[in-house]
């Protein structure tokens, strides 16, 4: 199994210490990037990537690293603590640059076979919120099998976690993992994913942006082919 983390910020604290702990938990080969030291740019809302291809982006060969991981692995971790009752600029502005990929314009057919975490702490309250932030972009990429952990830690870094808040959080990173590694190799995308994948279906056989159609029509998927089966 090989587990890609997006940390959405470069601090190394409660957040990324619990995502490390599931990507541990899970096994098999970790990758790990921090935002925004490994990428810290912002959508220039130029549409290339929608109206073109991807690799017209101003910013594709920076962001390559983290996308080719993210195409690889078979677990996605997206972590950001909470920023505001949101997640950090840093990781919004990392999953700006996916847009392309949504279902409604150009999904990779890898997605539709992965499983992600979406991971948050925060001292109070926001975690709702702050993981919608980043669960929206894995639903819309296609992703099979989403989980969230986003414990309220009534604390400012992972020492000063209470032993209690510790063991509920050890107890529920564990089940996380039991539940990917029982679906390795095998998770497919529920009834919601299919649904919106439909609609698309439907639309793109005439869509408006010819990069999509075209993009559709080559894989497929206008008629009969689904990515999670090929």
């Amino acid at each position: 199994m090989k587990t890609v983390v997006i940390n959405g910020t470069n601090h190394k604290g409660s957040t990324e210490h619990i995502a490390r702990i599931i990507a541990e938990k899970i096994g098999g080969e970790i990758t790990e990037f921090f935002l925004p030291k490994d990428f810290g740019e912002f959508c220039l809302g130029c549409t290339n990537c929608f109206m073109k291809s991807e690799d017209s982006c101003p910013h594709f060969n920076k962001l390559e690293p983290l996308t080719q991981a993210m195409d690889e692995a078979d677990v996605i971790i997206l972590a950001s603590p909470v920023y505001v009752y949101h997640a950090s600029g840093a990781m919004k502005a990392f999953l700006d640059h996916y847009g392309y990929q949504w279902m409604a314009h150009r999904p990779k057919a890898c997605m539709f076979k992965k499983q992600a975490v979406c991971v948050t702490t925060a001292a109070g309250a926001g975690m709702k919120s702050t993981i919608k932030d980043m669960s929206d972009s894995l639903f819309f990429w296609g992703v099979a099998k989403q989980y969230q952990l986003g414990p309220a830690i009534a604390a400012t870094n992972w020492d000063k976690v209470s032993d209690k808040k510790k063991a509920v959080i050890e107890k529920k990173s564990t089940a996380i993992a039991k539940k990917i590694q029982r679906k390795a190799g095998k998770v497919k995308p529920g009834f919601k994913t299919k649904a919106f994948f439909f609609l698309m279906h439907l639309l793109e056989r005439n869509g408006w942006n010819q990069a999509d159609v075209t993009y559709w029509h080559e894989k497929g998927w206008t008629e009969h082919k689904r990515p999670w089966k090929q």
